[in-house]
């Protein structure tokens, strides 16, 4: 894909994928390049500073790639890493590019889905500890109450696929306990984090409570779209066909082990490449 101009999406591993299915669907003529820096993984335990440094290395070779617009597919590194990248880095070394998150788009809307006005947020510890939703939903949405509570075991049980067996169910209910109980209030839950959505129908049947569970995929999607319609000198920058664009895959790990695992969000198999970043 070098000689095209693609939207390069970038994750600390597979979750984006879930944000990158939804992008295609909505937006399938552009051509995309996503990157999971699986080697790496996770990024939710991590320093600021880590995840900082971690998510430059993907953006500048993203970048390389001819990527004229990236998209940060990971809460983690939004949270910690894209305010620096945007603010100190880009007009520096690509004034002419630009680099989002999902933290923000999500954050616009989200207090709209609320009828009582109390949200809970579920996400990995990085996420959860930075405080980055509650700052920006505390900007659209003052009145808007929020509950956070980190999962750490989540991840793990969807990459490893338990979250297809029996006892994944009281990993759950666990954590969603623990979040409920700050709230009796609390009418509607975001999934902040990509792997969560491959739970919202356990996470779904899980809840006693008639609590509205929201992914971010659409919420993104719908945001890009508006972008480029906003933003049309970057549409025409990016490479596109009448129909179904392409999509290459890469990972700072195993490809083999990238694909096998890749397949549970993708829906599918598919081919990638290893690369290395630094």
């Amino acid at each position: 894909m070098n000689s095209t101009h693609p939207i390069g999406v970038f994750d600390s591993g597979l979750g984006g994928l879930t944000i990158l299915k939804e992008i295609t669907t909505a937006l399938p003529g552009y051509d995309y390049i996503y990157l999971g820096d699986s080697a790496r993984t996770p990024y939710g335990p991590r320093s600021f500073e880590t995840v900082y440094e971690y998510t430059l290395q993907a953006v500048r070779w993203l970048f390389d790639q001819g990527c004229p617009l990236v998209i940060l597919a990971c809460n983690t590194a939004s949270a910690k890493a894209l305010r620096t990248i945007q603010q100190k880095d880009l007009p520096l070394i690509a004034p002419d590019r630009r680099v989002l998150g999902v933290i923000r788009p999500t954050t616009e809307v989200i207090g709209d889905y609320t009828e009582t006005g109390h949200i809970g947020i579920l996400g990995t510890q990085g996420t959860v500890d930075s405080g980055s939703y509650k700052i920006e939903i505390g900007k659209f949405f003052p009145e808007v109450k929020l509950y956070q509570q980190a999962c750490p075991d989540w991840v793990p049980l969807v990459e490893s696929g338990r979250y297809l067996e029996a006892d994944a169910a009281p990993v759950i209910k666990n954590c969603l306990d623990k979040l409920v109980e700050q709230s009796i209030y609390i009418d509607t839950i975001l999934l902040a984090c990509t792997h969560y959505p491959l739970l919202k129908d356990l996470i779904e049947s899980q809840l006693t409570a008639p609590i509205q569970v929201v992914s971010q995929g659409e919420i993104i999607a719908s945001s890009l779209n508006y972008y480029l319609e906003r933003h049309p000198e970057m549409a025409s920058r990016i490479s596109r066909s009448e129909n179904q664009g392409q999509i290459a895959f890469y990972t700072t790990g195993d490809s083999d082990e990238f694909g096998t695992k890749a397949s549970i969000f993708w829906g599918e198999p598919i081919q990638s490449t290893t690369i290395k970043i630094d």
